[in-house]
């Protein structure tokens, strides 16, 4: 797997605003063997801490990807103590940066040994502050998630945690199209939603990926700072979306890892000159 990627830090827009925090974006295609994808997790987490960032979000199945659905998941799946947590929690340590990071994660049921599609949040000194097991499985497209894994209980309370002074929510991918998991986020007081993906290629795909991030992020009006797998299973486009629906950060379908500047104050603005959250009439509910 080539170690060679760009890196590109925005210094446009929020990134001046005072008190600001540099959060990255990387995208890279991962692959069957665990050690080839920490390696390269490694390097794109080294490179946006030398360039500033405090927080790096990478993709969906980032541990390990073994092709299509199959058995394989349950064999890759490991506890939220297991060597790949271990890994990330080290980089997080040694380069004094928060990482948000897609594994399999083993099952913790008797009855059901599916593994769970985890989204961990590790920050430096701290190890895993935050865990979010994807929801909504993507039973769609001709590919049926649930099969091979389960899901998340959607009553769980929201999964956040905040660096420096910014509240960060986590997704995954097909969460994406249900507009009420981030409003759900955005209630619990997120100023940024970070989504790791692996929002798979196909017509139409890449334009709903640009169209709902923003939507997301329009409607919240909060960030939106979203990392996916690169071509050609996936669409890349990483990107980072401001609360008034600015594009950022859009970094095409190459490996690397790119950098915009996040404030609060920029969530706060956008939500006095948009109150769209304190005008709604509904409120969002779980069901099974």
């Amino acid at each position: 797997m080539a170690e060679e990627f760009t890196t590109h830090n925005d210094d446009l827009g929020e990134s001046q605003d005072i008190g600001g925090v540099k959060v990255a974006v990387a995208q890279f295609g991962p692959g069957p063997n665990v050690a080839d994808n920490i390696s390269v997790i490694s390097s794109l987490v080294q490179a946006a801490a030398q360039n500033g960032a405090r927080l790096v979000i990478l993709p969906e199945y980032s541990s390990v990807l073994g092709g299509r659905l199959g058995d394989w998941v349950t064999e890759y799946a490991e506890s939220l103590h297991g060597p790949f947590v271990e890994a990330m929690a080290e980089l997080a340590d040694e380069n004094n940066i928060g990482i948000v990071v897609g594994m399999l994660e083993k099952s913790d049921s008797a009855d059901d040994t599916r593994p769970y599609n985890t989204a961990i949040a590790v920050l430096p000194g701290a190890g895993v502050v935050a865990r979010y097991r994807k929801v909504h499985m993507y039973d769609a497209f001709d590919v049926i998630e649930s099969d091979w894994m389960q899901s998340g209980d959607p009553a769980e309370e929201p999964q956040m945690f905040t660096i420096d002074n910014l509240t960060v929510g986590m997704q995954t991918c097909f969460d994406l199209r249900f507009p009420e998991t981030t409003r759900r986020l955005v209630d619990a007081g997120a100023h940024m939603i970070a989504l790791i993906a692996e929002w798979i290629s196909g017509p139409k795909k890449a334009h709903h990926w640009a169209a709902l991030t923003s939507a997301r992020a329009i409607e919240n009006t909060v960030y939106v700072a979203a990392a996916d797998q690169i071509p050609p299973i996936a669409v890349g486009m990483s990107r980072v979306i401001s609360p008034l629906g600015e594009t950022l950060i859009d970094m095409g379908q190459q490996m690397g890892v790119s950098i915009a500047t996040v404030n609060v104050q920029a969530v706060e603005d956008a939500r006095a000159t948009n109150p769209s959250l304190k005008l709604r009439r509904y409120s969002v509910t779980t069901r099974d």
